[in-house]
């Protein structure tokens, strides 16, 4: 039996429709929660696709989770550290 002692497990991004779905647990779904924040009905979208703080911090708040629990790879030290 192979063990991986030693190494971190990998995290990785949640699917856009596990985005959408506890979304939907939550009784809200993206379009509600963009116009909610002021945003046009797709302005949180963006968030799926790339990199926007301001519009993860509103999803994930309305999940009930952190950013970094959704979008790990957006909130690595090495990725922080390449931005300063």
């Amino acid at each position: 039996m192979h063990t991986n002692t030693g190494q971190k497990k990998q995290s990785i991004d949640w699917h856009q429709a596990d985005i959408g779905a506890a979304l939907k647990k939550a009784g809200t779904n993206m379009s509600a929660l963009s116009e909610a924040n002021g945003y046009t009905r797709n302005g949180l979208r963006n968030a799926l696709y790339r990199p926007y703080p301001k519009a993860e911090r509103i999803i994930a708040g309305a999940i009930g989770v952190l950013p970094e629990d959704i979008w790990p790879s957006r909130y690595s030290k090495n990725h922080l550290t390449e931005k300063g």
